[in-house]
């Protein structure tokens, strides 16, 4: 616990950077956590699932989902990381699906060329064509989830154009996404529009 005069206190109560629920008297100084989670912060309803507008801290993957697409190509606002996380597992396992059924769509069909060389069968073309619509399909909303992630974190959604560097590029949107969600994020949010 930290301890701050009762000054300190107002002006962080007229910043909307702290709330009397938690916060507690002592004299003449106020004492606070050091670090306030998410969950405490004065836009989030107590109970229920928060707007859409605001970050759902604690999603289930089907919470996650639903949120992915509604949001669909919103840039602005916030993401926490459930919400970032059970969209990145959803869309690792349809890749894998996918893969699975181009290869075995594939190998029946296989023909082999005169020179000798193996040629995919019909279905993997079709398969081929399932990976390219389900990927021009989610480009955009995970693009836009993961800029909402950056702002959870504080962090400007233009460093998504750090994967443009390769390799070095992913590994740091890889840490940048993992990074715990910041209060000072609430400058990205837009609670109108929902």
């Amino acid at each position: 616990m930290k301890f701050i005069h009762r000054k300190d206190f107002l002006r962080l109560l007229a910043l909307g950077w702290a709330g009397l629920i938690t916060l507690t008297f002592r004299g003449e100084s106020l004492s606070y956590p050091q670090y306030p989670s998410p969950q405490q912060q004065s836009y989030q309803p107590a109970a229920g699932e928060p707007p859409l507008w605001a970050p759902h801290y604690g999603a289930s993957l089907p919470v996650a989902v639903r949120r992915f697409f509604k949001k669909y190509a919103t840039f602005s606002g916030r993401a926490s990381r459930s919400e970032y996380w059970w969209w990145a597992l959803v869309a690792f396992l349809v890749g894998v699906v996918l893969n699975i059924i181009t290869s075995v769509a594939g190998a029946p069909g296989a023909t082999v060329a005169a020179n000798g060389t193996a040629l995919p069968g019909p279905g993997a073309i079709v398969g081929s064509i399932l990976m390219i619509v389900w990927g021009l399909a989610v480009i955009v909303p995970s693009i836009a989830l993961l800029v909402r992630r950056l702002h959870d974190a504080n962090l400007s959604g233009w460093l998504v154009l750090v994967i443009l560097v390769p390799i070095l590029g992913a590994l740091a949107l890889l840490v940048m996404a993992i990074l715990p969600s910041n209060p000072a994020g609430q400058r990205f949010d837009q609670p109108t529009g929902y």
